[in-house]
């Protein structure tokens, strides 16, 4: 007669378990999707871009050259007793002379001035990579609109601008509406045409925009515009 010891019955997972873990994996599987299409239909306001002091100060000196580049006039502040600092217009001579026509911004400083912009504020947001500028808008939905009634529509496009052969190349990449590109024949067939060279033989905008640009350097996370004397 063999003797040994007797190995205990090896217990599977009971009914009860089976269940409970199955209603929990349905219950995170089901969370997980409605924060998701949450996130897709119902898109948050944007975070406004807050700037450091010193970046705050140098975007104010970039800002006021540029308004400054016309120079008609100068402008001299003043603050009163107990009342706010006060910008003052008085009567200068016009110049060029010692003026830079080169305009850089990073994109944290576009950011930040579109959020200075109540119609803009927390709706608009930048993106620059190398010869790539995108472009996020949250647009709110009319109450009355079909399917998105009352919803806010989260629309991504996106464009390639450079300066080539002697002139800015202005070209759409795309559109998305929701995450889903929309078709090229429904943009105009206009997806990768270089907009300036197609348009600007007619004369208007795009000529007049052409002519002025000296030089267009998109890069990952800066853009550097050179205007022409």
């Amino acid at each position: 007669m063999e003797t040994g010891t007797a190995k205990p019955p090896v217990k599977g997972l009971s009914l009860g378990k089976m269940l409970a873990i199955m209603a929990a994996a349905m219950t995170i599987t089901m969370i997980t999707t409605l924060w998701l299409i949450k996130l897709w239909l119902f898109p948050g306001p944007f975070r406004p871009v807050t700037l450091t002091p010193a970046e705050e100060q140098k975007l104010a000196g970039k800002v006021a050259r540029i308004e400054s580049l016309e120079n008609h006039g100068g402008a001299v502040s003043g603050k009163a007793t107990g009342q706010a600092e006060a910008t003052v217009a008085v009567p200068t001579p016009y110049s060029e002379e010692g003026a830079s026509r080169e305009i850089v911004f990073s994109e944290k400083e576009l950011n930040a001035l579109i959020g200075r912009n109540p119609d803009l504020a927390g709706k608009v947001a930048i993106s620059l990579a190398d010869n790539l500028v995108s472009a996020t808008l949250l647009i709110p939905m009319q109450a009355d609109a079909p399917l998105f009634a009352g919803q806010t529509m989260r629309i991504k496009t996106g464009f390639t601008m450079a300066y080539k052969d002697g002139h800015p190349v202005v070209a759409l990449r795309g559109v998305s509406v929701m995450g889903v590109p929309m078709p090229n024949a429904w943009l105009g067939a206009l997806k990768n045409i270089d907009l300036v060279k197609r348009y600007s033989s007619g004369g208007g905008f795009w000529q007049t925009f052409a002519s002025g640009i000296e030089a267009v350097e998109i890069r990952d996370g800066q853009a550097r515009i050179v205007l022409k004397p």
